[in-house]
């Protein structure tokens, strides 16, 4: 199997463990306030990204100089990413909030061509995202109606910039970082953003039970750190473009997940949705042929 391929296995598992994560963040979340979630799933995924990174990188040393990549690509795609997801996903509906998590490949595709980094972007490219934001909207649901709710908007579009910063904060970095490492110390600072939010929150904190917390293990070790694990090296094989456009196949994920394990229904519109989605990715991933 080609780099290419495990890459692309990797984005693919990655998106169905994100798509799962929705239902423990809901039963999760009924207990746990968001922002003391975010950090107790960040804490459990610390303790085992560290038990990985001593067996794959046990003489890799945080250096100076990547510190400042290191923490602000932790502080945006985990500590801010989750303040603005969360607040956002509370003020606007569903439908809104996938949709604007929908367009992270168009601005992505926006900052590539604007900073430099791409010459050119195929219109297959352009056609595939718009086809897959389309496929969002179908599958999270289009006659969800509107919320008009303007700061709901502003912190959904607020965790889009944060994920796609996050993105081009971490590129940089695999040039001279093992991806272990780079997404352990990612962890730290993003853990470290939460304290704060997660202390203001304290009033709200209750006891959970063993199921809550069985929901927040796997939000910790498969949600935070084997997903961030294996987004990390999507990002460096395949790039932040390719990278943020399986994203897109989140909202597919949560509703047959949904479907199969809560019982949710899902309808013909949805399958469409589902289906633009999976055609949108596959144009935009396929390979010129020369």
């Amino acid at each position: 199997m080609t780099e290419r391929n495990k890459a692309l296995l990797a984005i693919i598992i990655c998106v169905l463990i994100w798509g799962f994560s929705f239902i423990s963040i809901k039963v999760a979340v009924a207990v746990i306030p968001p922002m003391t979630l975010g950090a107790m799933r960040f804490a459990i995924a610390l303790v085992f990204l560290l038990f990985i990174k001593q067996k794959l990188a046990p003489e890799e040393r945080l250096k100076l100089r990547d510190l400042p990549l290191l923490a602000g690509a932790g502080l945006t795609g985990v500590t801010f990413y989750f303040l603005c997801e969360n607040n956002g996903v509370a003020l606007v509906t569903v439908s809104e909030a996938s949709i604007t998590i929908g367009v992270i490949p168009v601005i992505t595709l926006l900052a590539e061509r604007i900073s430099g980094k791409v010459k050119h972007i195929a219109l297959r490219s352009w056609v595939g995202t718009a086809l897959s934001i389309a496929g969002v909207w179908l599958v999270a649901g289009a006659s969800g109606g509107t919320s008009g709710n303007l700061l709901g908007y502003l912190y959904m579009g607020g965790a889009a910039l944060c994920w796609v910063a996050y993105g081009f904060l971490t590129r940089p970095l695999f040039t001279r970082c093992s991806q272990i490492h780079i997404v352990f110390w990612q962890s730290v600072a993003g853990f470290l953003g939460f304290i704060p939010f997660a202390l203001a929150e304290s009033p709200r904190w209750l006891m959970p039970t063993l199921p809550v917390m069985l929901h927040v293990g796997f939000l910790g070790i498969f949600c935070s750190a084997i997903a961030y694990w294996f987004y990390a090296r999507s990002l460096q094989v395949l790039g932040v473009a390719i990278s943020s456009i399986f994203i897109n196949f989140i909202p597919v994920v949560t509703a047959i997940a949904g479907f199969f394990l809560m019982g949710d229904r899902l309808y013909p519109v949805q399958w469409v949705g589902a289906a633009l989605v999976l055609v949108g990715v596959t144009l935009t991933i396929i390979e010129k042929k020369c």
